[in-house]
């Protein structure tokens, strides 16, 4: 959310709905916030074509530039 990396990976977990907004680096949890879903689209709009991303999916593309591609959570 600092803005030094994309959003890259989306995904929206099956056991409680939570949404994650990933960069797709390795995170811990020092690095987790809880932040509202207006910051996170005023930091990239195109995360609104993913409000129908189903529970227990999850969104991922190569760069900003590429489009986002949906697949089933491993």
């Amino acid at each position: 959310m600092d803005g030094t990396a994309p959003i890259l990976l989306v995904c929206h977990d099956a056991d409680d709905g939570t949404w994650q907004f990933l960069d797709g680096g390795t995170l811990s949890m020092a690095d987790a916030m809880l932040v509202a879903l207006s910051e996170v689209v005023a930091r990239d709009p195109s995360v609104c074509d993913l409000a129908d991303l189903p529970l227990g999916w999850q969104a991922v593309r190569r760069d900003v530039e590429s489009p986002w591609e949906r697949e089933p959570s491993a």
